[in-house]
C-alpha cells in the first residue's frame, strides 16, 4: 500500500495517514492479519514523527481497524473490521451534519450530493472486487 501525506494541508498528518489505511482496508489492499510496518519504521519511511504515527495507529486500534502486539508487532485485525450497529450510525451520522450543512449552504443539490456519495462508494467496491 502506497501512502501519500500532504504537509501542506489542515488536515493533521495523522489523520491523513489514519484514514489511508482505512481506505486501504476498504479496497482490500491490506487483508486481514497482514502486518503493518513498525511505528519508528513507517515514522522514518515517511518522515515523519514517531509520535505521530503511534496516535494514528492508537486511534486504528481503539476503532478496532488493527491490533498490536508485542510480539506480532501491528497487524490489520485479524477477524476483519466489526459490522456497523447502533452507535456507529449514530457517529456516522454525527460526521455528515456538518458535510450535509456546508454543502447546503455552497448550494450543492441534493442530487449532485448523492451522486457524489454514489460515486465515491463504488470507487471502493471496484477496488474490493479487483
Amino acid at each position: 500500500m502506497f501512502i501519500s501525506l500532504d504537509l501542506e494541508t489542515e488536515e493533521p498528518i495523522y489523520t491523513q495517514l489514519k484514514q489511508q489505511i482505512i481506505e486501504g482496508i476498504a479496497k482490500k489492499e491490506l487483508k486481514p492479519g497482514e502486518g503493518l510496518p513498525s511505528v519508528r519504521s513507517l515514522a522514518t519511511d515517511l518522515g515523519i514523527n514517531l509520535h505521530t504515527v503511534n496516535k494514528a495507529y492508537q486511534q486504528l486500534k481503539q476503532e478496532g481497524f488493527i491490533q498490536i502486539h508485542r510480539q506480532k508487532g501491528v497487524v490489520i485485525h485479524p477477524d476483519g473490521v466489526q459490522k456497523a450497529d447502533e452507535s456507529y450510525y449514530t457517529t456516522l451520522s454525527a460526521k455528515l451534519r456538518p458535510l450535509i450543512a456546508e454543502s447546503i449552504c455552497r448550494d450543492v443539490s441534493l442530487d449532485e450530493f448523492q451522486k457524489l456519495c454514489l460515486q465515491i462508494y463504488k470507487d471502493f467496491e471496484k477496488r474490493s472486487d479487483s
